[in-house]
């Protein structure tokens, strides 16, 4: 059972039977009663077991395993294999995170005649994490990974929509850690988040379509491929956000989209940041919670002279090593959920990855809600661990925190 063992075998499978071949050999290899792996739903709540590509019957709805107080639960926050042996059976657990930069994609799960000892579990781990890879290679080839993560069919809107998030919604690198994550409403509201990792910058978005269903998608649609094209040619924010809002008033039919840009030097660690009518991000620094309040501009597709183009203000932001900044949508706010107390909540969950940190703070909303939203709800969670031996000057990095008055509703965006 070596690493290019593993990748060999999986490669020379079909798509859609590559983990299977894989478990296969690690049961044989362990003399393993099962091994099986275990895919998490988009909602990070619960997991799908996928099992032989013969008995995945992908025309009906993947059986949903709840996490909440499961082994499963404690490897995904732990990101550690556990192993659990009761008395009454014959058979020992063990149960293994399959994690690639921070993204956890599933678990790895099998029942063993003995206690592994060091040696095995180094085996299970290292399995685990090339798991992690084939299914990252595969999942373009096959819709058995995207039918294990829905435990819930998809509206057209909803299909829309995932389709614009990132490939993986959680990132870890040694200078950050980022995730999003993102509740649907009953009638599917146009947000979006992305980021993306270049040679010596990382960048963020998040944007949030007026309307709602299909129509909002298509403004979603129009706006994340704007940024993207824009992005992908090596336009700076100021220009990302010209093209998106060029987008919009030649394709967008009097529709718009309000967003945030965020650019991180990976070399010095400035930040930049673009405000297009978004809800104020917040930042923890210390354990203490503060809301940023940048410069607004115009949403992309409203305009005040239909013949002049918007201009968009590129800010500093003060982003320091130790904080954690929180983007969201105006669907975190929910009247709803007023009395829900996000500043706080960010506050408890600080030790948290990004990832279950940005999964508990939806959790709270879709809750306080009663499980139905009147807008989709939307969190990125970025964790800034700073650049080694950087050195940055206070003026490089003008803060544009005002804290004597907090509130949680950010600026005034045109009416929904």
């Amino acid at each position: 059972m070596t690493l290019a063992g593993v990748l060999e075998a999986a490669e020379a499978a079909a798509p859609v039977e590559s983990l299977d071949v894989v478990a296969r050999m690690l049961k044989d290899h362990l003399g393993a009663a099962s091994v099986s792996f275990l895919i998490t739903d988009f909602t990070g709540s619960s997991v799908v077991r996928l099992g032989a590509a013969d008995s995945v019957e992908t025309d009906e709805p993947a059986q949903r395993i709840p996490l909440r107080g499961t082994l499963y639960d404690d490897v995904i926050r732990s990101q550690q294999p556990q192993v659990q042996h009761r008395g009454e059976s014959r058979l020992v657990r063990v149960v293994a995170p399959v994690t690639n930069r921070g993204d956890a994609i599933g678990l790895l799960e099998l029942f063993l005649p003995a206690p592994p000892g060091a040696e095995v579990m180094r085996e299970i781990a290292e399995t685990a994490h090339a798991l992690a890879y084939i299914v990252i290679a595969n999942r373009s080839h096959t819709d058995v990974y995207q039918w294990g993560r829905r435990t819930k069919p998809l509206n057209l809107a909803a299909e829309i929509q995932h389709r614009l998030l990132p490939a993986s919604l959680a990132c870890e690198a040694a200078q950050f850690a980022v995730a999003g994550a993102l509740e649907p409403a009953d009638h599917v509201g146009g947000d979006t988040f992305d980021y993306v990792i270049d040679r010596d910058t990382v960048q963020l978005s998040v944007t949030d379509a007026m309307g709602h269903d299909v129509d909002a998608a298509l403004l979603a649609t129009l706006v994340v491929g704007a940024l993207r094209r824009a992005r992908r040619e090596g336009a700076d924010l100021a220009e990302q956000a010209r093209q998106a809002d060029r987008a919009m008033r030649d394709h967008g039919r009097s529709g718009y989209v309000t967003g945030q840009l965020l650019r991180i030097s990976l070399i010095h660690g400035e930040t930049e940041f673009l405000n297009a009518g978004h809800p104020w991000p917040l930042r923890m620094r210390d354990g203490e919670v503060q809301e940023i309040h940048p410069k607004v501009d115009l949403p992309f597709g409203v305009s005040l002279h239909a013949s002049q183009a918007n201009t968009y203000r590129v800010q500093k932001l003060d982003l320091r090593p130790g904080d954690r900044l929180v983007m969201l949508t105006d669907g975190m706010l929910e009247r709803n959920a007023e009395d829900l107390d996000l500043s706080d909540l960010i506050t408890r969950t600080r030790t948290l990855h990004p990832r279950e940190a940005a999964r508990t703070l939806i959790k709270a909303i879709v809750d306080a809600s009663h499980g139905h939203l009147d807008d989709d709800a939307t969190v990125m969670c970025l964790d800034w661990r700073g650049v080694a031996n950087s050195e940055r000057d206070a003026a490089h990095g003008a803060d544009l925190t005002d804290a004597s008055q907090p509130s949680r509703t950010g600026p005034p965006a045109p009416g929904r």
